[in-house]
């Protein structure tokens, strides 16, 4: 292989932008993440658990959601996988740096976030946000303060947020 394909490939795994979408039950939300994946170069989404895929069962694309991600879900790659935990722990053995955007004791700021490249950014459930387990696995916690009486954000917001600046 020549060299310049082979520093190309290096060049292109350090800058490798992964989202995982951690039992997102809402297909408009999914949607979103993928609308707004696009506009932050991202490479792939992992759609895990209950996540919405942009195919149903049986193959057929999802109206719904491609009504919300307007073509992003085309253009950007993705995979699903049945446990959150399996994809961290290959994607942790190829020396990605693990985020996950919670509230949690051991959170920081996630203005304060350094970013080291490959990058995963993990998004949770609407409800229960990232499970303790799933939350042990990432390098860091990051979190968005909350300055009113609501704890916290729609995950598709949280993501643009925390993408942006994490990303940036």
């Amino acid at each position: 292989m020549p060299i310049f394909n082979i520093l190309c490939s290096i060049l292109n795994m350090k800058s490798q932008k992964v989202v995982i979408l951690d039992n997102i039950r809402s297909v408009y939300n999914v949607g979103s993440i993928f609308r707004t994946s696009d506009a932050l170069g991202i490479n792939k989404i992992y759609l895990c658990g209950c996540t919405p895929t942009p195919k149903d069962r049986f193959g057929r694309e999802r109206q719904d959601l491609a009504k919300v991600a307007l073509g992003a879900e085309k253009d950007i790659e993705w995979e699903y996988v049945k446990e959150t935990k399996d994809i961290i722990k290959t994607l942790k053995k190829e020396k990605y740096q693990i985020i996950a955007v919670e509230q949690a004791k051991n959170s920081i700021n996630y203005k304060e976030v350094k970013t080291k490249y490959p990058t995963v950014l993990i998004m949770g459930n609407e409800v229960g946000g990232i499970e303790k387990e799933i939350l042990k696995l990432a390098d860091i916690v990051a979190e968005i303060p909350m300055n009113g009486n609501k704890e916290s954000l729609n995950v598709s917001v949280s993501f643009g947020i925390a993408g942006y600046e994490i990303f940036r």
